[in-house]
């Protein structure tokens, strides 16, 4: 449902017309991506756009243009500011997770700190929030509060995914926290802002913010389940097995007390390095009920999204909405 998926044009649920208005708008957006990513020197605009221009599922600006057109008729130009926003943010924030996982691709080409060095990596990241912080200063104080408050909640999941679960604390939930900070708290933004672009009363704009958080979260667990599950994504499977990162299939999975789990939890344990050992885990994750557990739960958290939306007027936009829930269940079956 993006510049990049959409394909036809078409979003289930939607008519046509809405689909082509909901396109050419997400066209706008993705060309001003690249004007906001021009700096003074060829070298620092080659820099920043290195991201934007390896593409991306642009779930972020798809949400603020469905949310924005809840409403009546809100202005193009504060709808792209909106989506620019929350987009810079969240790839500003993939140049500095980048650093700090020591990743060497970022969807499929060089990461820019493989590319050039972490020291690039992370003030080009500085330079995109920058350009984040004067887009929303023409929205008004209100949208410059909550991207500051959205800023620190992504800067605090990030410490306590540094940090690790401390003494006391339940993995999972540790886990689940993480996702809602790092990733559920811009969606759910980018909801909110489309909501207050349109002008709409408070009550949606709660149910959006709702609304956009679960479904951030639901989209993320899907990612894990896809490193586990699919070999047809077109992502390597078993990447977060390799690094060590815990995911919810994995943390389901390490619960186990089974004997015949002793194995598997004892991989489970820390990064995998040895590529047969990979090709273990995944075979005894794809057969662990730990994967029906998480297909489950993503399942459960879908239909809480989908429930926030009853407070919104009906319509198109709702019923995109709405379809997204279906979206991300399709995506990791």
């Amino acid at each position: 449902m993006t510049v990049d998926s959409l394909g036809s044009g078409q979003i289930a649920g939607v008519d046509p017309a809405f689909s082509d208005q909901v396109v050419a708008q997400l066209e706008v957006i993705e060309q001003r991506l690249l004007d906001a990513a021009v700096a003074r020197s060829p070298f620092v605009t080659e820099a920043a756009q290195h991201i934007i221009n390896a593409g991306g599922k642009r779930f972020r600006p798809l949400l603020v243009v469905l949310a924005s057109l809840l409403g009546g008729r809100p202005a193009p130009e504060d709808v792209t500011r909106a989506a620019l926003v929350v987009e810079l943010t969240h790839v500003a924030s993939l140049y500095h997770d980048d650093v700090m996982d020591e990743a060497d691709l970022r969807r499929g080409a060089a990461s820019a700190n493989q590319r050039w060095d972490n020291s690039i990596a992370i003030l080009v990241g500085d330079l995109l929030f920058s350009r984040a912080s004067t887009i929303v200063a023409d929205l008004g104080v209100e949208c410059v509060r909550l991207q500051a408050e959205t800023f620190a909640r992504l800067v605090q999941g990030q410490i306590a995914e540094t940090r690790g679960p401390q003494p006391g604390d339940e993995p999972l939930a540790h886990y689940l926290a993480v996702v809602a900070d790092k990733t559920g708290s811009l969606i759910a933004t980018s909801a909110r802002f489309g909501g207050m672009v349109a002008d709409l009363p408070a009550d949606q704009l709660a149910a959006l913010s709702a609304y956009g958080e679960e479904i951030g979260v639901v989209f993320q667990l899907s990612d894990d389940l896809i490193d586990i599950a699919s070999d047809s994504s077109g992502k390597t499977p078993g990447t977060d097995l390799r690094a060590g990162v815990p995911t919810l299939p994995t943390l389901l999975a390490r619960r186990s007390t089974r004997p015949e789990d002793a194995r598997l939890v004892q991989l489970l344990a820390g990064p995998i390095s040895d590529e047969a050992e990979v090709a273990e885990a995944l075979g005894l994750l794809r057969a662990h009920p730990a994967l029906d557990e998480a297909r489950t739960e993503i399942a459960r958290r879908s239909e809480v999204a989908r429930a926030h939306l009853a407070a919104l007027p009906d319509g198109q936009a709702k019923n995109a909405l709405a379809a997204l829930c279906d979206t991300v269940i399709t995506r990791s079956a």
